[in-house]
């Protein structure tokens, strides 16, 4: 997987995005997510989004606990300290972490609750209040 997708961003053209599903006491270690963050900043770069996803029990795994918002908001940390610039918690409600921010000026760029879209500050793949650029495929091309 780790191969098909440093080959993803290194030799074709698509929008690449990885959502990694976090379940207590399975995959959340400090150890294993500065180690993945590590991989993810070397292989797919700063710009690549990365989303991490909360586990709730359902079906046949009913024999952990749903990942804490917590836990989301200390992986997050962990990937933007390693330069991730688009970093994202879901299966929640975090209004930070479902917000992306402009990696220049620091200001919200698309402004999200849940599903639902409050605003969208990127202009020709701009940020709009500050002009940096923000990752991404939009209307008018690549930014």
């Amino acid at each position: 997987m780790l191969d098909t997708l440093a080959w993803l961003h290194r030799d074709t053209r698509v929008w690449l995005e990885v959502t990694t599903l976090l379940i207590p006491g399975l995959n959340d270690s400090e150890v294993e997510l500065e180690r993945a963050s590590d991989w993810f900043a070397e292989h797919l770069g700063p710009d690549v989004p990365w989303h991490f996803s909360a586990f709730h029990p359902d079906y046949l795994m009913l024999d952990r606990a749903a990942t804490p918002l917590a836990t989301l908001t200390r992986v997050r940390g962990i990937a933007r300290a390693k330069g991730l610039r688009y970093v994202y918690t879901g299966n929640v409600r975090d209004s930070e972490g479902e917000r992306t921010w402009c990696p220049h000026c620091g200001k919200c760029v698309i402004d999200r609750d849940g599903y639902r879209l409050h605003g969208c500050f990127v202009r020709g793949g701009r940020c709009a209040f500050c002009g940096g650029e923000i990752a991404g495929v939009w209307a008018d091309g690549p930014a």
